[in-house]
């Protein structure tokens, strides 16, 4: 055999695996194999790098474990409608019971652009400082009923749109139809994504709202959120599992979706457990790169043997003191990012000025 052929091993025992991702020499391949046929196509998926041979059969198409895109498994194109985008196919031949591989054989490998609408530069357009409210709390639309943590969010939302001239936005997570994570972080660190694979397989769900907003239009994120047999509400994790892919660019590519962005926290409930949910909450945005005014949470509880909720709903809708706090939180998270903004402007003026200088330094030497 020529250099380029490689021995893959005994017929008799490559047959007894479907799907196998196999080294051969420096190449990585997804080697097939039905009703006796053999296939070998690169083991490197299109997408975002995904072991092909790791993954298992769909006919005749070899389906990445990551994120489920199809290619052919003896051709290397991918599934119908998407032909055009192909992984390395390679020549096999069957010698003295042995497999053999022409690492040379391979085809080019051909990726077909995913574009999506998330994927795009970090860049924040002028205006006055933008403030998202994120209610967590869990309802039926059909249904609506108080929520006090939300009612408080209204009142920092208001304040902040008419008292501080700022531009706001509320999203209701139980408006919005989203899966829960899927765990792509658990097959490797590279599957979770951004935007989230979800995200991009699924058009239909709308946590991209959540996304959008967060990550390109907010300065400012209050989250309210109930407490739940001591823990924030089921939409707040459902929410903050699937951000999981925001943090995830920071470990995997050092590169922090969240600059300059604040985050503060209403939190309200007929149980106690207060100071442990504001821990958490604040935990996982400081991980997400967020900073925090002073006192960045308002909360109120009736404690633990308070089970009179309608009572806890009519104490909230009539504390000037609550509606006061949440005012006052919107007060210091503005100002807060006010300052971040600032800062930020003042140093790209040192960094555009610095740029002038070396241009004009660079223009000066060379006219000597």
């Amino acid at each position: 055999m020529k250099e380029t052929w490689y021995d893959l091993g005994p017929i008799a025992d490559l047959r007894q695996r479907p799907l196998a991702q196999i080294r051969a020499g420096n190449k990585t391949i997804a080697l097939s194999c039905v009703n006796g046929s053999f296939g070998a196509v690169s083991g490197v998926c299109n997408h975002v790098g995904g072991p092909l041979g790791d993954g298992h059969l769909d006919g005749d198409y070899v389906e990445c474990p990551w994120h489920y895109y199809k290619f052919h498994r003896i051709t290397g194109e991918g599934e119908p409608g998407f032909e055009s985008d192909k992984v390395p196919r390679y020549t096999l031949i069957e010698r003295e019971g042995h497999l053999w591989i022409d690492l040379a054989s391979a085809t080019k490998r051909h990726k077909v652009p995913h574009a999506h609408a998330l994927e795009r530069a970090l860049q924040r357009s002028p205006g006055p400082v933008r403030v998202l409210g994120i209610s967590t709390t869990s309802m039926d639309a059909a249904h609506p009923r108080y929520s006090t943590s939300e009612a408080l969010l209204d009142s920092a939302l208001v304040h902040a749109k008419d008292g501080l001239g700022a531009d706001t936005k509320l999203l209701r997570l139980c408006e919005l139809s989203f899966r829960t994570c899927e765990g792509f972080y658990s097959k490797a660190a590279g599957a979770c994504t951004w935007p989230c694979s979800i995200t991009q397989m699924d058009p239909k769900d709308q946590l991209e709202q959540v996304y959008e907003a967060l990550v390109f239009w907010a300065d400012v994120v209050l989250v309210a959120t109930p407490i739940r047999w001591g823990s924030a509400s089921s939409l707040y994790y459902k929410m903050t599992e699937r951000m999981n892919c925001i943090q995830n660019q920071i470990t995997t590519r050092n590169r922090v979706l969240l600059r300059n962005k604040v985050a503060a926290f209403v939190i309200t409930g007929g149980q106690d457990n207060i100071q442990a949910v504001a821990g958490q909450m604040m935990m996982f945005f400081a991980e997400l790169g967020c900073h925090f005014p002073q006192f960045p949470f308002i909360a109120h509880s009736r404690g633990w043997t308070a089970e009179d909720m309608e009572q806890n709903v009519a104490f909230v809708q009539q504390s000037k003191d609550l509606h006061a706090g949440a005012r006052a939180l919107a007060d210091r998270a503005v100002a807060m990012s006010r300052l971040l903004l600032q800062a930020d402007a003042a140093s790209e003026r040192v960094e555009r000025a610095g740029r002038k200088a070396c241009r004009s330094h660079a223009e000066t030497r060379t006219e000597e």
